[in-house]
């Protein structure tokens, strides 16, 4: 039982932006859990990072495929409202990093791996929306890069329980060294008190199917350290 080391630990918060209102199953729990983690993650300095899904209105550096209004402005993530905006509870502060972003990943064409290494980062934790898009982009990312990722899945969220659950089983599944916490674990294990977290043993061990997705997700909580 030992206190993650916070000069090598980020709060990295993926898109969790007005937009995000619409369509995201449990957002409001989601945000009071992340709102919690700012909060105890100031305290002890560790750096809170931000992402942003900037989809420009003049339609500039799209992905194939955006979805656009008759008017022909992008539908979602739209830089010309407030659409792009943070939601206003965790809004960042002066001293947080908010890294804008073109694509679902955080680490594609962004600063955001550059501001990791500046500042020694090697541990990440990380949550936000949607999971089953550029949450879990993010998070092999992160792995691909030699990142530790400390995975708290009740402030990550997506359109629907069955994209939740089977995106936080797959990156169970493959990325070897990652650990999975809900807030209340996470914020013992910053405070250096008992936690309980999931991690791998081995790969591909969940073998989750349509019929058990519940009850292996279930059991994403069970190691005490």
């Amino acid at each position: 039982m030992t206190k993650l080391e916070t000069t090598k630990t980020a709060l990295v918060l993926i898109d969790v932006q007005k937009e995000s209102e619409f369509g995201i199953k449990g957002i409001e729990e989601a945000v009071d859990n992340t709102k919690e983690l700012i909060v105890q993650c100031r305290k002890l300095g560790i750096p809170v990072i931000y992402t942003r899904q900037i989809n420009r209105e003049d339609r500039i550096g799209l992905s194939n495929g955006e979805p656009l209004t008759d008017e022909g402005k992008p539908i979602f993530y739209n830089n010309g409202t407030d659409a792009a905006d943070i939601v206003d509870k965790i809004k960042p502060g002066k001293q947080d990093i908010v890294i804008d972003k073109y694509r679902w990943s955080s680490f594609y064409d962004t600063s955001l791996d550059l501001m990791l290494k500046s500042m020694g980062i090697k541990h990440l934790i990380i949550g936000g929306f949607v999971t089953d898009g550029c949450l879990m982009t993010t998070v092999f990312d992160a792995y691909f890069r030699d990142y530790q990722v400390n995975l708290v899945k009740d402030i990550c969220g997506a359109t629907n329980e069955g994209a939740h659950i089977s995106s936080i089983l797959i990156m169970a599944n493959w990325i070897y060294d990652l650990a999975i916490y809900d807030t209340a674990e996470m914020l013992n294990r910053l405070s250096g008190e008992p936690y309980n977290c999931w991690q791998s043993d081995y790969p591909d061990q969940l073998q989750f199917t349509p019929e058990n997705m519940r009850q292996i997700f279930d059991k994403l909580n069970i190691k005490s350290f």
